[in-house]
C-alpha cells in the first residue's frame, strides 16, 4: 500500500515537472536553514519516498530512460534502512561519498536537460558543483521560484508558530549582549560590516533564545543579520514574538517579520558580509550578490564560540548527565527483568525509557528519536522504530538503545548495548563487544597535543576492530550542544574524508563530543557504546607544549555480561573499575530499592584479564 502511495506521489511530481518545463528535480532533507533535523513542513523527501533517515537526497527525472529514473542517495549509516523503507522499483539506491547526485544526473539526464532545484534548500557549493556537472553534458541547473513538491502535497503541515522562549542566564553562562559584542569584535578584526546567521542553533545561541519548531531540537524558525557595531535584526514570524522576548532582546536587536529577510539582504549593497557556505542556502548568496554586497565566505562566527562551552554550560552538562544517567539506569534495571520474559518490544522499551526521563520533572524533549533496536534491527546504526518495524525483544539476543534528553541545563546522548538472557551471550558477540569497548576506552583515555583534530584520533577507537578485519561505517564522535542540537559542529571524530565536514577542526578545551565506536553484523545484531566527553587541558610534567584529554560526562553502567575478560588488559580493567566506581558515586544517591541493588551489582569491580 505504501509503495503505491509513493508511486502515485512520484508520478504527480513528474507531471508537475512537465508542467514547469523541467527534466528533473533534486529533493534534499533540508530546510531554509540547512538543518539536519527539520520541521514537518520540510519533510519533503520522506513524503515523496518513505525514507525516515535524517540525511539523504533524491533525484527524479521527469522521463525515466534507464531503470526507475529516480535515485536516493544516502551514506553508510543508512545502507540497510533505505532498503527497508524505500522501494527499489521506484528509486535506485546510491551510496555517498562513492557517488554524488551531480554525477548521477550527468550520467542519467538527457542531453540539454533542465534540472530544477530549490535554492532555499541547497548550499551554494552544491549548486555550483551540480551546475558544472550538468553544463559538461549540455544541461542546466534551474533555480525554481517555488518548490514543485509543495504544489502537489495537499496536506503539507504549516511551519510551527510556537512562541520563541528565553534561555535563562543561569544556563547560558553569558548574556546575549556579551555574545553579540564578541561577534562584533570578530567582524571588526576582519574588516567586515555584517554577518548572516542562518543556522537555527546559531541564532538560538547568539540571542539566548530557544523554541519548539523542530522536533527534538529546541530552536525557533528565524534568521539574524548582525552588524559590526553589535546591533542585530531578528527575522521571525510575528506570531512567535512575546512581550517577554522583546524585553529580553532589548533595543539593540530589531525584530522584523521573517518575510522581510530577503529585502533587508538586498540593502547590504557595498558592505562586506560574512556568509557561511556550509550553513547558508544558495538563495542567500544569490540575494547578496544581487544586492551588490561583497560576499566573504567564512564559517559563521557563532559556530566555534558555541562549540566551546563556558564553565556554566559545562556544569549544566554534568548535572543533566547525572539526572539522565539515573533515569537510564532505572530503565536498564527494568529491562533486565522484563525483557527475558519475551513480551517486550522495541516500542514498549522506548516508552519505558521515556517514562523514566519524564519522571525527572526536568525533561523538555528527547534530543532525537530513540533508537531502540532488537536483534537484526540493532545492526541499523540510525534505526527508527515504528509500528511496522516494531520487533519483539527476544530472549538470548542483543538489544541496543541509543537515546538522549533535552534539559534546560544540557543535552544528553547515550548508547548502551545489553544482552537479554537468560542464556549467556555467544562467544562472537562477546568478542565484538569487547573490541568496541577497548576502542571506547582507548579514545576516552587519549592524551594529545593541542592542534590535534578529530580524524587524527578516530583510529584510536577502531584499532581493535581493524585487528580482526572489522570496521563500522559511521563517525566515532560528533559535537553536542547545550540545550541545543544533539549533533553540533564544527568538531567531530571520524575518518578524514572530503565528504566529512569537521574532521579537520582541531579539538579545543570546552568542546563536548560523543565517543561511540560500534560494530554491526547485518541481519543479526549491532553493538555501540556511547558516552559524551568534554575536551579538557591536561597538565603533564615535562610536556613540551600544551596537551589535552577527555573528561567523561556520561555515567551509566556498561553491560559486564558482554565483556570477554581474556581480551582486556590490566589497564583497561582498571579504567572499567574506575568508571563504574564513579557511576556508583554519581548515581547511588539518586536510586533506591531494586534500582540501587541493581546499581551495586552492575558497578562491582571486574577481576582478571589478559596477562
Amino acid at each position: 500500500m505504501l509503495m503505491h502511495t509513493h508511486e502515485a506521489r512520484l508520478a504527480a511530481l513528474r507531471e508537475e515537472l512537465k508542467r514547469r518545463g523541467l527534466d528533473g528535480f533534486v529533493v534534499p532533507i533540508s530546510d531554509e536553514h540547512m538543518s539536519e533535523y527539520v520541521g514537518g513542513y520540510a519533510q519533503r523527501l520522506a513524503w515523496l519516498s518513505g525514507f525516515g533517515g535524517s540525511a539523504g537526497t533524491v533525484a527524479v527525472l521527469t522521463e525515466p530512460r534507464d531503470g526507475p529514473g529516480a535515485a536516493i542517495f544516502v551514506d553508510g549509516r543508512y545502507t540497510i534502512q533505505v532498503r527497508e523503507q524505500v522501494s527499489d522499483k521506484l528509486f535506485e539506491y546510491q551510496s555517498v561519498p562513492q557517488t554524488s547526485v551531480a554525477a548521477w544526473l550527468a550520467d542519467k539526464a538527457p542531453a540539454g536537460a533542465r534540472i530544477g532545484y530549490d535554492p532555499w534548500l541547497h548550499g551554494s557549493g552544491w549548486a555550483k558543483a551540480a551546475a558544472k556537472a550538468l553544463a559538461d553534458t549540455g544541461g542546466e541547473l534551474v533555480a525554481v521560484e517555488s518548490n514543485p513538491i509543495d504544489a502537489i502535497w495537499a496536506d503539507r503541515p504549516e511551519p510551527s508558530l510556537a512562541p520563541a522562549t528565553i534561555h535563562a542566564a543561569e544556563h547560558a553562562g553569558a548574556s546575549s549582549q556579551q555574545k553579540r559584542a564578541d561577534v562584533a569584535e570578530w567582524l571588526a578584526a576582519r574588516g567586515l560590516d555584517a554577518a548572516v546567521v542562518s543556522a537555527l542553533d546559531g541564532v538560538a545561541w547568539l540571542l539566548n533564545i530557544r523554541g519548539a519548531d523542530v522536533d527534538r531540537t529546541p530552536v525557533t524558525l528565524s534568521f539574524v543579520i548582525i552588524h559590526a557595531d553589535g546591533t542585530a535584526a531578528l527575522y521571525i514570524d510575528p506570531a512567535k514574538v512575546t512581550p517577554e522576548l522583546t524585553a529580553h532582546l532589548g533595543n539593540a536587536v530589531r525584530v522584523e517579520p521573517r518575510d522581510r529577510f530577503v529585502s533587508d539582504l538586498l540593502k547590504l549593497a557595498g558592505m562586506r558580509v560574512a556568509v557561511d557556505p556550509e550553513r547558508s542556502v544558495a538563495a542567500i548568496f544569490a540575494a547578496l550578490k544581487d544586492a551588490g554586497a561583497i560576499l566573504v565566505p567564512t564559517t559563521d562566527p557563532t559556530v566555534l564560540a558555541k562549540a566551546i562551552k563556558n564553565p556554566v554550560e559545562q556544569a549544566g552538562h554534568r548535572a543533566a548527565q547525572a539526572r539522565d544517567g539515573a533515569a537510564v539506569s532505572q530503565f536498564l534495571r527494568w529491562l533486565g527483568e522484563a525483557a527475558p520474559k519475551g513480551d517486550q518490544t522495541e516500542l514498549s522499551a522506548a516508552a519505558a525509557l521515556m517514562e523514566r526521563r519524564q519522571a525527572t520533572g526536568r525533561l523538555r524533549d528527547l534530543s532525537f528519536d530513540t533508537i531502540s533496536g532488537a536483534g537484526p534491527n540493532a545492526a541499523i546504526p540510525h534505526y527508527r522504530v515504528d509500528a511496522e518495524s516494531n520487533r519483539t525483544i527476544e530472549p538470548n539476543s542483543v538489544y541496543l538503545v541509543d537515546s538522549g534528553g533535552q534539559y534546560a541545563d544540557g543535552t544528553t546522548d547515550i548508547t548502551r548495548t545489553v544482552w537479554i538472557g537468560p542464556e549467556a551471550p555467544r562467544a562472537e558477540v562477546k568478542d565484538r563487544f569487547t573490541r568496541v569497548l577497548k576502542g571506547h576506552i582507548a579514545l576516552a583515555t587519549a592524551v594529545f597535543p593541542q592542534g590535534t583534530n578529530g580524524s587524527q584520533l578516530d583510529s584510536f577507537a577502531r584499532q581493535f576492530l581493524w585487528q580482526a578485519g572489522l570496521d563500522y561505517a559511521h563517525g566515532t564522535g560528533h559535537g553536542v550542544g547545550s540545550f541545543l542540537a544533539v549533533h553540533e559542529g564544527p568538531q567531530r571524530i571520524a575518518k578524514a574524508s572530503a565528504g566529512q565536514a569537521g574532521t579537520g577542526q582541531e579539538l579545543m578545551a570546552g568542546m563536548i563530543l560523543s565517543n561511540e565506536p560500534g560494530y554491526y553484523k547485518s541481519g543479526d545484531y549491532g553493538i555501540r557504546i556511547e558516552n559524551l566527553v568534554l575536551v579538557e587541558e591536561r597538565a603533564i610534567p615535562g610536556a613540551e607544549g600544551p596537551f589535552l584529554g577527555f573528561e567523561t560526562l556520561t555515567y551509566v553502567p556498561i553491560d559486564r555480561s558482554l565483556v570477554d575478560l581474556a581480551l582486556m588488559t590490566a589497564d583497561e580493567i582498571a579504567w572499567w573499575n574506575a568508571y563504574h566506581a564513579r557511576c556508583h558515586d554519581i548515581l547511588g544517591s539518586q536510586l533506591t530499592g531494586a534500582d540501587r541493588a541493581w546499581l551495586d551489582a552492575a558497578c562491582a569491580p571486574l577481576a582478571g584479564g589478559a596477562a
